[in-house]
């Protein structure tokens, strides 16, 4: 079969590779697609965190199930997509109903080689169902079970100002989901066609571009002087970090879902005389997935929405530094395996 592999920074390689054999627990999916996400890129670019080469790239996946072991209530031929954090099951964050951040977890396409193949062979215990979703919808469950999970680690209230650092996939997809907990939501970005599309797409009311305007004095008149009780960076850039702590309402909750390589600080008075709260929020479970899912269904989330750049398996390697580009207008590329599919 064919594969895609990055096998240093800002080089593919196309090549073959045998198709996987299925083993006990394993399932083995034919891939449809595969979108395109940050971590692929930083990947590229040599800056993504927890990453070696060579690698095939590729978590964001949806397909046809072919062959199984164990798997009760799947059928082969079905449309599916699969979480891809692997987790070990053992150690303390599994045991504690953590398996995103798992001690031992190996995430498809970072510390596994992941799904820009023709088939890939997956636990079966991580198999979600299609749930008649078509495979472009099934292969943004994962980055959009990202900002869910995000949401839910705030436990976002209804009614509450949520700003968002970052109007890339992640954090669009984050504003998806603070806006379906009810929140006010505002989106913080650079980029004025990004901002530009958060209005127009995702219906968020208030943007503010930092590049233009005094943010912090922005953002209070939004919250009448309140600041945001929720803020999230979807950014993981180290000045965006080091500045969301100046956005924060006094007793509000900073969520980094964004990763950056280095070490951030801010200032110890800023953080104390809010009684802030720090947290991370790492991949997602499958309660995330089951939520994106239903809300997709429910037709509160429209993934199409996203994809503004398509190619097929053997064009990727050509476009991809394209991607970098930000007057590409890239939100979501989405990969076919072929051009007919």
């Amino acid at each position: 079969m064919k594969t895609l592999v990055c096998t240093e920074p800002g080089t593919f390689t196309y090549g073959e590779a045998v198709k996987p054999e299925l083993t006990s627990d394993h399932a083995i999916i034919k891939i449809k697609r595969i979108g395109v996400c940050g971590t692929d890129l930083h990947a590229f670019r040599g800056t993504q965190p927890y990453f070696s080469y060579p690698r095939v790239l590729g978590h964001e996946l949806s397909g046809e199930l072919v062959e199984f072991d164990n798997a009760p209530g799947f059928v082969k031929g079905e449309a599916v997509t699969f979480i891809p954090y692997f987790n070990c099951g053992i150690c303390i964050a599994c045991r504690s109903g953590k398996p995103n951040c798992c001690v031992n977890i190996q995430v498809c396409g970072v510390h596994a080689d992941g799904g820009m193949v023709e088939y890939l062979s997956v636990p079966s215990r991580l198999l979600v169902h299609g749930e008649g979703l078509t495979y472009d919808e099934l292969a943004l469950v994962e980055p959009l079970a990202i900002g869910a999970h995000g949401i839910r680690r705030a436990d976002v209230q209804p009614g509450e100002f949520v700003l968002v650092m970052g109007a890339g996939p992640i954090g669009l997809g984050t504003m998806e989901f603070a806006r379906i907990a009810g929140a006010q939501v505002i989106a913080l970005d650079v980029s004025a066609d990004r901002l530009q599309f958060c209005r127009e797409k995702l219906n968020v009311a208030h943007t503010i571009n930092p590049a233009e305007v005094d943010a912090v004095e922005a953002l209070r008149q939004i919250t009448n002087g309140d600041m945001a009780t929720v803020v999230i960076d979807a950014t993981g850039n180290l000045k965006a970090i080091e500045g969301g702590i100046n956005y924060l309402a006094h007793g509000g909750r900073y969520v980094l879902i964004g990763l950056q390589k280095e070490a951030f600080s801010f200032s110890h008075p800023e953080f104390h005389k809010r009684e802030s709260t720090l947290m991370s929020s790492r991949n997602a479970t499958r309660q995330d997935f089951e939520h994106v899912i239903a809300s997709m269904k429910q037709g509160l989330v429209d993934p199409k929405t996203y994809i503004t750049h398509r190619v097929v398996f053997d064009e990727v390697g050509e476009h991809f530094e394209s991607w970098l580009n930000p007057a590409n207008g890239v939100i979501k590329a989405m990969i076919s395996q072929h051009d007919d599919e």
